[in-house]
């Protein structure tokens, strides 16, 4: 499923590519065709995200709501758009660029009260400007889950996945086990202000980098990392190799359905 980052980087393409103009609206697939039909040829007024939400706002206060989960796809292009395939869900298209939706979890035309209570139960987002650490951390301080647990709940806060929670953890020789409520307000924040800085990152790269640059292929003179996901890392998938900072070994356990990584030496209890 996409992180955060990514829902905030299409956000900006969309609205790179659409704002301010009346794109053609269409659902080749059909399911979304009947709100498609009222909004072609309304003004695409904005884009917002929060965590793995993604907005896009339409003249008459109007928002389609879309929510990738584990198979949605996007897709940017130049006009004249191909003829579309019947696995797209929502098209965008003008004089200039077209954009299809495949695969979402959500697409769903909303009202701003329905948008407002999407934001209301997700926790703060790293990269939403105003976003509260403390709210995240009052929920942090109070529980006995893992502080692993707690990156990934979208309640506590939104936009972090299994990358950047595996990888802040690492950078922080935090044990991915300790319960929430033995987080020092001092560890929350640099864990917060880390994530701030590694999203962004990732927003403008477009791909997830969180090692040091002390720790990077040319530094250490090691092979870059090859994985479909790209990225320079120091935990996440690299279970049974060695830690670019001790040497030892990578484990990997199930951790709330997911996968988490971890390096029990940087990391002790």
């Amino acid at each position: 499923m996409p992180e955060g980052h990514t829902i905030h980087r299409l956000a900006q393409d969309y609205a790179a590519a659409f704002a301010g103009s009346a794109p053609r609206v269409t659902s080749p697939q059909g399911k979304f065709a009947s709100a498609a039909a009222l909004l072609t040829g309304t003004e695409l007024t904005g884009t917002e995200a929060h965590g793995k939400h993604l907005f896009l706002g339409f003249a008459g206060a109007r928002w389609v709501h879309i929510h990738l989960g584990l198979f949605g796809k996007v897709a940017f292009g130049p006009a004249p758009a191909p003829p579309p395939t019947d696995t797209v869900r929502l098209r965008l298209a003008h004089d200039t660029a077209h954009v299809d939706l495949r695969g979402p979890a959500t697409c769903a035309l909303i009202t701003p009260p329905e948008k407002q209570a999407i934001h209301d139960r997700l926790g703060p987002d790293p990269l939403r400007d105003g976003a509260d650490p403390d709210a995240a951390y009052r929920r942090v301080s109070r529980s006995r889950t893992t502080i692993a647990a707690l990156l990934m709940d979208q309640k506590v806060i939104a936009g972090v996945g299994n990358v950047y929670r595996a990888e802040v953890l690492f950078r922080h020789r935090i044990d991915p086990y300790r319960p929430g409520k033995d987080i020092t307000p001092a560890e929350w924040h640099a864990i917060w202000a880390d994530l701030v800085a590694l999203m962004r990152e990732g927003v403008r790269n477009n791909r997830i980098d969180t090692v040091r640059p002390e720790h990077t292929p040319q530094a250490m003179g090691r092979p870059p990392r090859k994985d479909d996901h790209g990225g320079e890392v120091y935990v996440y998938r690299r279970a049974n190799l060695p830690c670019h900072v001790c040497g030892g070994e990578i484990r990997t356990a199930d951790l709330a359905a997911r996968n988490l990584f971890w390096c029990p030496t940087c990391q002790r209890p």
